[in-house]
């Protein structure tokens, strides 16, 4: 009867403990789902954006093939019709009406031609002058910024935009969102070359690690409030050094969107981040996109 007990005790905790095991095992897989989910969202998101303007230039470029080729084909009918007419004075012969109409279908198809390729000629300037524009941004602000260390605060282009990245030691102590003095400084700076950037919209992204806040952590209750207050408190020093509100937008990532999805302490510290994107607006190019 013991020896049964002893048993069934010891078959009772191996169950307990697998069960344990599963849950933990539940609770890894959907973190790992929610991020790979949040991933494909913003990966599709970049992609669409990335290839819109490719596609209507694609088709553009399209149509301006087709419209000379339906050119080039009617402007060698109408040198056989003047070819043609010219026998026909010669011999004293008039021709039907064919050669006045063809006449007008090549002028009609040549100016539309031309209409075709003005606009193209217009979206190449402005996607020129738009890759222009990012690039300066980028320098206006790596030149602004050049007394940070490049481990706290990098600078790069990505998508046609510009990406300050700032790490959470240059701004913040650990699950504060109150900016330290230094990178108030660097804020600051910042918000200088954007007053001058008029046609630059801001976006505010905060980014935590994977590690839960503490509970009791006054005003917040998981990484998605701290992501989002800081956010909020980079955008409110911005807008106070003189950036209007109107172009600044903040925004909370939470977990999601890591560098380095690995646990060891170097990834964590690199996931904790604010990332501050610099998008020049594109209004004039959507108006001519809208128009084609």
């Amino acid at each position: 009867m013991k020896k049964n007990l002893i048993r069934a005790t010891v078959l009772l905790m191996a169950g307990s403990m697998s069960l344990s095991s599963c849950v933990v095992s539940k609770k890894k897989y959907d973190d790992l789902l929610a991020r790979k989910n949040a991933l494909e969202v913003d990966k599709s998101n970049l992609e669409q954006e990335k290839t819109s303007l490719e596609q209507q230039r694609a088709l553009l470029e399209e149509q301006k093939a087709n419209l000379e080729q339906e050119r080039a084909s009617l402007e060698k009918q109408r040198d056989e019709y003047q070819k043609n007419l010219q026998q026909a004075l010669k011999e004293g012969k008039v021709l039907g009406e064919n050669l006045t109409m063809s006449k007008t279908q090549i002028d009609k198809l040549s100016a539309d031609l031309k209409v075709r390729e003005e606009r193209l000629k217009e979206l190449q300037r402005i996607l020129d002058e738009k890759d222009k524009a990012v690039k300066d941004l980028r320098t206006r602000v790596t030149n602004a910024l050049l007394g940070f260390n490049d481990k706290d605060l990098t600078v790069n282009i990505r998508n046609g935009k510009v990406y300050v990245s700032l790490a959470e030691q240059l701004l913040f102590n650990s699950g504060s969102t109150k900016v330290d003095p230094k990178g108030v400084d660097a804020l600051k700076k910042l918000a200088q070359v954007l007053k001058e950037q008029q046609d630059v919209n801001v976006v505010v992204e905060g980014h935590t690690d994977d590690v839960p806040m503490a509970k009791g952590t006054v005003g917040m209750q998981d990484n998605w409030d701290l992501s989002v207050l800081r956010a909020t408190e980079i955008t409110r020093i911005l807008t106070q050094a003189g950036v209007q509100g109107e172009r600044v937008t903040p925004s909370g990532r939470s977990l999601y969107v890591p560098l380095d999805v690995t646990k060891t302490k170097e990834a964590r510290q690199k996931n904790r981040r604010t990332e501050i994107i610099l998008t020049p607006k594109l209004d004039e190019l959507f108006q001519i996109l809208e128009s084609a």
